[in-house]
C-alpha cells in the first residue's frame, strides 16, 4: 500500500495557522488529483485544497479544526482502485452575474429548530453565510453529498436573487445558538481594536455635489461600455480623484513603522467589497498610473474573486489607501476604522437630492457626504482637510483630473 500524506500549505507570507472550514469528502471517498477536497480559512482569506493525487482519502482533522501550516490533514491511499462503476468527478461552477456581487440579505431569518430544509442540512461553510444573510435554506437547491448544501449552493443562489416571502417571519421562539467565529472574522475582530486603541484615529467630512460626475456617466456610460466593455461606475472617478490628491499630499498614502515614516511613492488603492464571507478589502495596485477603464476591469476582477471565494491573500495585502462605500447599504454617514497599517481611510455614502446654494440661488443637487477617517500621529488637520477638499474638486470638475484636452471628459474616459 501506497500513502500520500497531504499537508496544509502556506497561503502566504505570516499566515502560520489555518481553520478546516469544510471537507469536501467524506473518510473513506475516492477523489481524484486536483479535486477540491476541503476549504480552509486563514485570517485573510478562504482556499480550497486539492487533492494531490487520485486514491482513497482518510481524514485526520475535523471541520473547525485548527492545523498549523504543513501539518498533515489526510492521507491518500494512492495504490487504491477507483470503485467499479465510478467516473471521475466534474464540478460543475454555477455561473452569476458580476452585478450580484452585493446581494441583498433575504428577509427570512434562519434559527437552528427549522433545520428540516426541503433539501438538506448545509455544510459548516455554507450555514455561516447562511447566518450571515438571513437566508432561508427552503430556497436553496442542494447538490451536495446525499442531499447537503454546499457553499457553492449557498453562493450561487445569492447571486440568482431571493423571490420574498411574505409568509415567513420570527419563529416565536426564544431560542439561542452559538457559532464559532471563523479565523478571517477573529482577527478582523483583534485588528479593529488594535487600531482604536494603537492610532490616534479622527474624522473629518466634507460634501460633494455628484451631479457633474452623473451628467458625465449618463452622457458617455453607452459609448464607454461598448468601446471599453466594462460598465462605468463611480468607484473609478474616486479612485483616480484619490490618486492625484494622494500625490499632493503624501502623508496620507504613508505609515507609520517604528520611528519612521514610510512614503510610498505609488497608490495601492483597497477597494472594500461585500462577499458572502463578509466584507473584504481586495487591492488594486498602481492606481495612479490607471485609466477608469482599467480601475474598472480591475475592481470588476476582483469582486469577481471575491464573490466566488477564489481571492487570494496576496490580492488583499499591501494597500497604502482604502476607500469604502457604505452608500450601497443606504448609510447616510459614518466614521470608517482605518485598515492598518494604512493611516486613512475615505468612506463614501448613499447620493440624496439636496436643497443646496448655487450661485446665490436654493437648487435640488444630488450630494453625497465623504468622511476621511486618518491617523492623527501622521497625518495634521490641514493636510486631512486640504486632502478631502481637493478630492471633492475633482469630483466636483470631473476635468481637472487631466489637463490640456480640448475634450476632458473624452480624454479622461478613454474614448
Amino acid at each position: 500500500m501506497s500513502v500520500l500524506e497531504m499537508k496544509v500549505p502556506s497561503p502566504g507570507e505570516s499566515i502560520s495557522e489555518v481553520e478546516i472550514a469544510q471537507w469536501l469528502v467524506a473518510d473513506g471517498d475516492y477523489v481524484e488529483k486536483d479535486q477540491a477536497i476541503a476549504e480552509v480559512d486563514s485570517d485573510k482569506a478562504t482556499l480550497e485544497l486539492p487533492a494531490e493525487e487520485s486514491g482513497i482519502i482518510t481524514l485526520k482533522a475535523a471541520e473547525g479544526d485548527a492545523v498549523k501550516v504543513g501539518a498533515v490533514v489526510c492521507l491518500i491511499d494512492t495504490s487504491a482502485a477507483r470503485p467499479a462503476g465510478s467516473a471521475p468527478k466534474v464540478e460543475k461552477v454555477a455561473e452569476a452575474k458580476v452585478e450580484a456581487v452585493v446581494a441583498a440579505p433575504s428577509p427570512n431569518p434562519v434559527n437552528e429548530k427549522s433545520a428540516s430544509y426541503a433539501s438538506g442540512t448545509p455544510s459548516v461553510a455554507a450555514a455561516k453565510i447562511i447566518a450571515e444573510n438571513g437566508i432561508n435554506t427552503a430556497k436553496v437547491p442542494a447538490t451536495g453529498r446525499d442531499g447537503r448544501i454546499t457553499k457553492q449552493d449557498v453562493v450561487a443562489a445569492m447571486a440568482a436573487g431571493f423571490a420574498p416571502d411574505a409568509a415567513q417571519g420570527w419563529g416565536g421562539s426564544r431560542e439561542q445558538k452559538r457559532e464559532k467565529m471563523s479565523m478571517m472574522r477573529r482577527k478582523i475582530a483583534e485588528r479593529l481594536v488594535a487600531v482604536k486603541n494603537e492610532t490616534a484615529m479622527l474624522t473629518t467630512f466634507n460634501e460633494v455635489d455628484m451631479k457633474p460626475i452623473m451628467d458625465l456617466r449618463t452622457k458617455y456610460k453607452d459609448a464607454f461600455a461598448k468601446h471599453h466593455d466594462v460598465n462605468l461606475g463611480f468607484m473609478s472617478f474616486f479612485t483616480k480623484a484619490v490618486t492625484e490628491a494622494l500625490n499632493l499630499y503624501p502623508a496620507v498614502n504613508g505609515r507609520i513603522d517604528g520611528n519612521e515614516v514610510v512614503f510610498h511613492d505609488y497608490a495601492d488603492i483597497g477597494v472594500a467589497v461585500s462577499s458572502p464571507k463578509g466584507l473584504m478589502v481586495p487591492v488594486v495596485r498602481n492606481a495612479e498610473q490607471m485609466s477608469l477603464a482599467e480601475i474598472e476591469r480591475e475592481i470588476k476582477r476582483l469582486a469577481i474573486k471575491a464573490r466566488d471565494g477564489k481571492i487570494t491573500p496576496d490580492e488583499m495585502t499591501g494597500g497604502t489607501f482604502t476607500i469604502t462605500n457604505g452608500g450601497v447599504f443606504g448609510s447616510m454617514l459614518s466614521t470608517p476604522i482605518i485598515n492598518p497599517p494604512q493611516s486613512a481611510i475615505l468612506g463614501m455614502h448613499n447620493i440624496v437630492e439636496r436643497p443646496v446654494a448655487i450661485n446665490g440661488k436654493v437648487e435640488i443637487r444630488p450630494i453625497m457626504y465623504l468622511a476621511l477617517s486618518y491617523d492623527h500621529r501622521i497625518i495634521d488637520g490641514k493636510e486631512s482637510v486640504s486632502f478631502l477638499v481637493k478630492v471633492k474638486e475633482m469630483l466636483e470638475n470631473p476635468e481637472r483630473m487631466i489637463f490640456g484636452s480640448k475634450d476632458p471628459h473624452a480624454v479622461l474616459l478613454g474614448l
